[in-house]
């Protein structure tokens, strides 16, 4: 489940089901802390984006069942309770960072802010340079859910940090 460096800015785990990977966002949010944080979720359709944006949120205080996936309307805005912004934005039909922009995107960076990109990788350069990427791929289905593989990587000292703190918990059976 862990990489070899303890150090390093990158954690794998695996997830047998939706109960697991909704586990391993709540252990995300608690490395997150107080702090803010931009990530960038990757995978094809059907790996478990959006699961992981609500198990985030939910890790944040905010009900996982207002959360839902903003594919036609780019991008949802929720307030945690302690008042910091989680904005769950969706790339997929989006061709430039001019449509991004035009849709308030940069407004979703405020101070302490977790803004979850889906599709991050179709338009990389709109994230800040210290930020999480995390590719999430099903590996397998059955009865139970869905097998997937997580792999996160931090860009920056900041998001290093959170993936160092996220790997430490996860080690330790969150939460």
């Amino acid at each position: 489940m862990d990489t070899p460096d303890p150090q390093s800015g990158v954690f794998a785990a695996a997830s047998r089901d939706p109960a697991e990977t909704r586990e391993l966002a709540l252990c995300l949010a608690r490395a997150i802390g107080a702090r803010g944080l931009a990530i960038s979720l990757i995978g094809p359709l059907g790996a478990g984006k959006t699961l992981f944006a609500k198990g985030l949120a939910e890790g944040l205080g905010i009900d996982p069942n207002q959360v839902a996936s903003p594919t036609y309307v780019i991008q949802h805005r929720h307030r945690a309770p302690d008042g910091r912004l989680f904005a769950h934005v969706d790339l997929y039909r989006l061709e430039s960072e001019d449509e991004l922009e035009a849709t308030g995107f940069i407004d979703c960076f405020e101070p302490g802010a977790v803004v979850v990109v889906e599709w991050g990788d179709r338009l990389p350069g709109c994230l800040p340079g210290d930020h999480l990427e995390l590719r999430l791929a099903r590996v397998r289905a059955s009865t139970a859910g869905s097998e997937r593989l997580l792999e996160a990587r931090g860009s920056g000292g900041e998001a290093t940090r959170v993936v160092a703190a996220w790997r430490e918990a996860g080690a330790h059976t969150c939460p």
